[in-house]
């Protein structure tokens, strides 16, 4: 199973099971009944008459009533708003089935609102069939105008994708594998360069200060017998990471990427697997130069200025790291997803559109869609070393 796929992050929610309330006691006692009732004798008099104090025929004069409404107003305003809605809205619908290219069913025949209903749900069932990454469409009515806002989100599904740097590093030192190691060389450096994932070497990068923490941790437990264990992984990637970081940015590795592919033959499987993800990067490297992972990166959900904070970036959950196997990594996966597990909004590429009238963005994901899997199938090869 690809390495990327097995990690995942979310919260994990422990039900809690319910306490019973317990039953109040019941206060006082069962009382028995007399056996010989008393009677009480029946009052004789006749009940007092009720009479007004004063003459009350001159308190309807008294009285205000409201003025009476015309009884078609109301029910002109709303014929007014329907109209201007249904107007509206198939404006809308006429860009957005253009922009899509599809066919909705005929609804004009139907009386408002189920006309719009239908529409909504015979267009949500044709784009989620016919359009890659479509997430959903909306229905905006604001105080001019109602309009169409299509969403098209790239799900990342809540993986780290974490790319191993220390297996390239002992694939170097196996000679019949120097072809490869370019290969591998020349991806690393167009993921780095130009895709823009963080190095966690690099100062700014968040896994660099999860290595850190980590560290302070691993000196501090006086009482883990592990201890030397994790000094020891951690002195690796510190050390092997900044060596291979030079190797890797070289610009030698972008300006030859082309070359080293011409003529290559592979000997078995693995140097196939790895001609063919190079082959594949480079075409996505030459048609999109200067694009990057966060081109389309926005909130997955809408928020307000106190749940910032709460934001997971693409940079924490994409990146190179040193390794994906042995103590050191377990740990720091197991420090990552309690950290990431207090973010309650994701950012993912998404695309928003919206059939207002205004000029309609071509953006789309077709660079997401070939890029994550690629890094996907990278991190598999490099940890199977």
């Amino acid at each position: 199973m690809d390495y990327a796929t097995k990690n995942h992050f979310g919260k994990n929610n422990h039900s809690q099971r319910a306490k019973t309330k317990r039953t109040a006691p019941t206060v006082g006692r069962i009382r028995r009944l007399a056996e010989t009732p008393e009677r009480y004798e029946r009052n004789t008099e006749r009940q007092a008459e009720i009479r007004s104090c004063e003459p009350s025929s001159n308190d309807f004069l008294k009285c205000q009533f409201l003025p009476k409404l015309k009884e078609n107003y109301w029910q002109e305003q709303t014929q007014k708003k329907s109209k201007k809605t249904e107007k509206d809205f198939y404006k809308s619908l006429f860009r957005l089935v253009e922009h899509y290219g599809i066919n909705p069913m005929n609804t004009e025949n139907f009386e408002f609102p189920y006309n719009i209903a239908l529409t909504l749900n015979d267009v949500q069932n044709q784009l989620k069939n016919k359009t890659e990454n479509w997430q959903e469409i909306r229905l905006i009515e604001d105080e001019n105008s109602t309009y169409f806002t299509s969403e098209e989100r790239y799900n990342t599904g809540q993986t780290l994708h974490y790319i191993p740097i220390l297996p390239l590093f002992r694939l170097s030192k196996n000679p019949k594998r120097k072809k490869v190691v370019e290969f591998l060389k020349s991806i690393c450096c167009y993921l780095i360069h130009v895709a823009k994932i963080p190095y966690y070497r690099e100062q700014s990068s968040y896994l660099l200060w999860m290595y850190e923490i980590l560290t302070d941790w691993i000196i501090s437990d006086e009482e883990n017998e592990d201890t030397a264990k994790y000094l020891h992984e951690m002195k690796q990637a510190e050390q092997i990471g900044d060596f291979m970081e030079k190797k890797i940015c070289n610009p030698q590795n972008l300006s030859r990427f082309k070359e080293r592919l011409k003529g290559f033959k592979a000997k078995d499987n693995f140097e196939n697997d790895c001609f063919l993800l190079a082959s594949k990067i480079f075409l996505l490297y030459r048609q999109f130069p200067n694009e990057t992972i966060y081109r389309n990166s926005r909130p997955n959900a809408e928020t307000d200025e106190y749940e910032r904070d709460t934001i997971l970036s693409m940079d924490k959950y994409i990146s190179f790291c040193a390794e994906t196997k042995g103590m050191l990594s377990d740990m720091l996966f197991e420090t990552i997803n309690a950290e990431l597990n207090e973010c309650s909004i994701t950012e993912e590429p998404i695309i928003i559109k919206k059939f207002d009238g205004s000029s309609i963005t071509n953006n789309n994901l077709d660079f997401e869609n070939r890029l994550f899997p690629l890094i996907e199938e990278l991190i598999y090869i490099l940890s199977c070393f």
